[in-house]
């Protein structure tokens, strides 16, 4: 590899972290204003105009709080595990082609390397649970093992359709794959169980049960303060911003904009249409947040095993029947 490639893939790093940074912060305002216009509230409206500078605000206060450390903790592990969540949800970035020729990495293995990089960002808040020494944190982290056992392996499945499609793990090759018809048509069943299993990924409301706050406070990170709390709360929309673009990858054609607006759009194009489809299932998980009640533990459990998981094998059958008799 040349020097000037060297610049150009450090460069690309550079951009995407700094972008991904800004994204993760101000999603946070746009999820509390859509929030607040769903329950007929303000949100936040104070700090600058429209408050658009108080996610800048709360980082500064969460900077500047005091660091408090349970006397029983496991002190190496206590400040390791928000360390796991949020560098593994960053480390997925690097494999999604954000247009066919920006990406950091094109990996023949990208989607099994997506998967591995998802489930140890679970390794993190189960540490965090178990190295905080108290009762809620530990129950918090019980239920995160349970739950991504369940929910990931519905995820894995429902993105095999896509794989007996494409016929590669790249994701790159994938949406390439896409330039005349998205997945989402044939594989409309794999897509949903996607989306839904992608909720209950990023412990996000009507699935956050590891954090439920009226029955344990505030779960897994209810020791944690500080900038170990916001690392957890960073790492959480930056897995919901993984799962946006991977739905836009895997189902939604990619960078391609629909045939119904032509071919001949070049120069941001690529990129309009990428994150507008990112943003629109982002917004999927907003409107799912404000909109449906959270599940009871038993709910979630027999959610998991006896609808998403029975919905991706048999999307799988079916693809792989098609697959079959039309080659």
């Amino acid at each position: 590899m040349s020097v000037a490639e060297v610049i150009w893939m450090v460069g690309k790093i550079l951009i995407v972290f700094a972008v991904l940074l800004l994204a993760m912060a101000y999603l946070t305002y746009v999820e509390r204003r859509f929030v607040a216009w769903f329950q007929w509230r303000l949100g936040p409206n104070r700090v600058g105009p429209w408050g658009l500078i108080q996610p800048i605000a709360d980082g500064i206060k969460l900077l500047f709080k005091q660091e408090l450390i349970p006397a029983r903790a496991d002190k190496v592990v206590y400040f390791l595990a928000p360390v796991i969540s949020l560098v593994a949800a960053f480390a997925i970035i690097s494999v999604i082609p954000v247009t066919e020729h920006f990406y950091i990495a094109d990996v023949n293995v990208a989607i099994l390397l997506v998967l591995a990089l998802s489930s140890l960002g679970t390794y993190g808040i189960i540490l965090a649970g178990w190295s905080s020494g108290s009762k809620y944190p530990l129950v918090g982290a019980l239920r995160s093992c349970a739950q991504m056992i369940s929910y990931e392996l519905a995820l894995g499945f429902a993105v095999i359709g896509v794989i007996l499609l494409a016929g590669t793990f790249s994701l790159r090759e994938i949406v390439l794959g896409q330039e005349r018809l998205w997945y989402i048509f044939p594989q409309i069943m794999g897509f949903i169980v996607f989306l839904v299993a992608g909720v209950a990924e990023a412990n996000r409301a009507p699935f956050d049960l590891p954090e439920c706050e009226n029955e344990l406070v505030a779960g897994y990170h209810t020791e944690y303060s500080a900038m170990k709390f916001a690392m957890f709360f960073l790492g959480e929309y930056v897995v919901i911003i993984n799962m946006g673009m991977l739905a836009t990858v895997l189902f939604l054609g990619g960078w391609h904009g629909p045939a119904i607006f032509g071919a001949g759009l070049i120069g941001l194009s690529n990129l309009f249409w990428f994150v507008l489809k990112t943003c629109a299932v982002i917004f999927f998980f907003i409107w799912v947040r404000a909109t449906l009640p959270r599940f009871r533990y038993d709910q979630l459990m027999r959610f998991g095993w006896m609808v998403l998981l029975p919905l991706a094998l048999l999307n799988i059958v079916i693809t792989a029947g098609i697959r079959a008799f039309t080659q």
